[in-house]
């Protein structure tokens, strides 16, 4: 890992998507919809499987309580196939249709089962590393990643087209995946949670597939440091052997976390990802020809949408957030922010309102997550800040993470070096489980930085006008979810607001210049997720949100209170951001903007419930959430990040009413 790579970056060239997941179902469960509309639209999916999924050994069929022998090749045979039977169908093909399956020779003398399957201009690869969930002394994946010399061996799964049986200790796991990336070279890569948050489980709580102390599976996390350690390790190779990173960006996405938090897919999106599922799932009655079984049987049916855990009805991002993340500088061109190959980037467009962006510029400071909170500061100077993988070793080493800022000279100057500003909890392990950073800048040369804490509460630092950092300040207010929305009021004051289990959350300056401190209870409806806030031209704050499981959002603000007024028209599912433009008769007023179900933006122009959406024309399927920009009388202009690694512009031409 190197922070201060600051070389080019690989050409755009061919997209595809490469998915490290660690058993046969995470996918479908927790990267879909994104995956399967990745796919639709000609991207090639690379899904690899890190485990073999054999568990108990034990394909239970719902609702038989006969006794069942632990079979557990059998097992992981039959959840290949039902990956097999979910992804014919997401292309389009018959659940039985036949793959090409061959072995797949890798680093350190290895093998796995390769299984691709082609339609038209369509196609999904599975690799199946097939390493035991148990090892010999009960080894498990989170000692292969934390134990110096842990050793752990593959499952020969039936039928495979791998008879022989492997050994992997930390590095092989590491270079193996690392040799997957350079060898199918993504544009996009799907992972996991590598620091998922702290759980209590009691009676209220159960602890269910949790690992101890934390809210989500054992193999999951392990899986998703092994992956942030190969694309490090990708990186800095591709920069020494070809003298350029590659170009993609990464996303992760948090697992049994899902149970935890309200639900935030609609019904017309679940039931797409439930389809997927249930074909996943299969049934002991399906005729797949395939040995070992005809899918995960559990899951089969109408499981994914009756389960009390609910994993199927979420998707939640662990680093939520825009981006790239959109500014303008002084000769009206837009400046985007963004996170490409683990590294902070910049990109100009090439003239003011060529809607075409240049190449991006190398900023460093990686490996980053995935994404930055941008701000311009009284000398119009840009801060750009960013969560850091600050050590990602494991064997026993270290593996910290740290928020960091990297600051213009001067307003439209070159950038100084990147500067450590820590985390909000005290220690490695509770450091790990920081928020997204975001930053706001305020009229008395202040800029105030927030983040979630391990504690799920919100704590910030604030740069005095001289430039110099005050300590992290706890602020309180416990259980939030990640996906801090700040913004100014009309007297320069901060505001604060995050979604909790039952009600938004808020925080804010009495005075400005005064401390940032915890509101009483909004008395709002609970939130699927992060809310979005808008200065009205009344002065007053309205909130945007949907209802846990609702396609319509709501406005909360003064005159419908705690009711809210539906925005009927502005269906879809994720983040949505609103800021102030002018609209279709130059007057003034809020823009919506969001994600269709299809996964493309959409905007909408005030906050009347009979407003139609306006789609990105000729736009790609969105890789995260993409930004609106409107300031500094500058026209509105939407960004977002292409699958191919190269981010689009889009300037909504709307024709004044008459």
């Amino acid at each position: 890992m190197n922070p201060r790579a600051t070389g080019t970056f690989a050409a755009a060239g061919k997209s595809l998507l490469l998915q490290v997941v660690a058993h046969p179902d995470d996918d479908l469960f927790f990267m879909n919809p994104q995956c399967h509309q990745l796919l639709r639209s000609g991207l090639p999916v690379v899904t690899v499987v890190v485990t073999a999924g054999d568990a108990s050994g034990r394909n239970r069929v719902p609702h038989e309580l006969a006794p069942m022998i632990s079979n557990r090749p059998g097992y992981s045979g039959a959840r290949q196939q039902g990956m097999r039977q979910a992804y014919a169908e997401m292309l389009g093909l018959g659940r039985f249709t036949g793959w090409e399956r061959s072995a797949l020779s890798l680093p350190h003398g290895v093998s796995a089962e390769t299984d691709l399957l082609v339609a038209g201009h369509l196609q999904a690869r599975l690799i199946f590393l097939n390493i035991a969930m148990r090892s010999e002394g009960g080894m498990r994946l989170p000692e292969l990643w934390n134990l110096p010399r842990a050793v752990m061996h593959t499952l020969p799964v039936t039928d495979s087209t791998v008879s022989q049986a492997y050994t992997y200790d930390h590095q092989t796991l590491v270079d193996v995946l690392a040799w997957l990336m350079n060898r199918f070279g993504p544009t996009v890569i799907h992972t996991l949670d590598p620091d998922p948050d702290y759980q209590v489980h009691d009676a209220a709580h159960p602890k269910g597939n949790d690992q101890p102390h934390f809210s989500d599976h054992r193999d999951h996390t392990p899986t998703a440091l092994f992956t942030w350690k190969a694309m490090s390790q990708w990186v800095a190779d591709s920069d020494r052997r070809q003298g350029h990173a590659p170009r993609f960006t990464a996303v992760a996405y948090r697992g049994y976390y899902n149970q935890r938090w309200p639900h935030n897919l609609p019904l017309a999106v679940l039931d797409q990802k439930a389809r997927y599922i249930t074909a996943y799932g299969g049934s002991p009655q399906w005729e797949c020809n395939d040995r070992a079984g005809c899918g995960d049987y559990s899951q089969g049916g109408n499981h994914a949408l009756t389960s009390r855990k609910g994993w199927a009805r979420s998707t939640h991002l662990r680093y939520p957030g825009s981006s790239p993340v959109p500014t303008t500088d002084r000769f009206g061109r837009i400046v985007a922010y963004g996170v490409l190959g683990t590294q902070a980037v910049r990109w100009r467009e090439t003239a003011a309102r060529s809607g075409r962006f240049g190449a991006p510029g190398n900023l460093g400071g990686g490996p980053l997550a995935p994404a930055l909170s941008v701000v311009t500061d009284a000398a119009a100077r840009h801060l750009v800040f960013g969560l850091r993988f600050s050590a990602l070793d494991g064997e026993g080493r270290a593996d910290t993470r740290e928020i960091v800022v990297l600051e213009q000279r001067r307003a439209g100057g070159p950038f100084g070096s990147w500067r450590r500003l820590g985390t909000p909890d005290v220690g490695a392990e509770r450091g790990r489980r920081v928020g997204c950073p975001v930053a706001v800048a305020t009229p008395d040369r202040r800029v105030h930085l927030f983040a979630r804490t391990a504690g799920q509460g919100l704590a910030a630092r604030t740069r005095e006008a001289s430039g110099r950092w005050g300590p992290w300040r706890q602020l309180g207010g416990q259980q939030v979810q990640d996906g801090l929305t700040v913004i100014l009021d009309k007297a320069g004051r901060v505001h604060v607001y995050a979604a909790g289990h039952d009600t938004v959350r808020h925080w804010a300056q009495s005075r400005p210049g005064g401390p940032v401190t915890l509101r009483p209870p909004t008395g709002l409806r609970a939130p699927d997720g992060p809310p979005a806030a808008v200065l009205a031209s009344g002065g007053h704050i309205p909130l945007i949100y949907r209802a846990p499981g609702e396609a319509v959002p709501y406005v909360y603000d003064n005159e419908a209170g705690e009711v809210g007024t539906p925005l009927r028209l502005f269906t879809g599912y994720g983040a949505i951001t609103a800021q102030v433009a002018a609209g279709p008769t130059g007057r003034a007023m809020p823009v919506l903007l969001g994600m269709a179900d299809t996964g493309h933006a959409e905007i909408q122009y005030g906050t009347s419930g009979d407003t139609t959406p306006l789609l990105a024309p000729g736009r790609p399927v969105t890789v995260g959430s993409p930004s609106l920009m409107a300031r500094g009388g500058h026209p509105l202009a939407v960004v977002g990040m292409s699958p191919d690694g190269t981010p689009w512009i889009w300037r909504p031409q709307i024709a004044p009413r008459a």
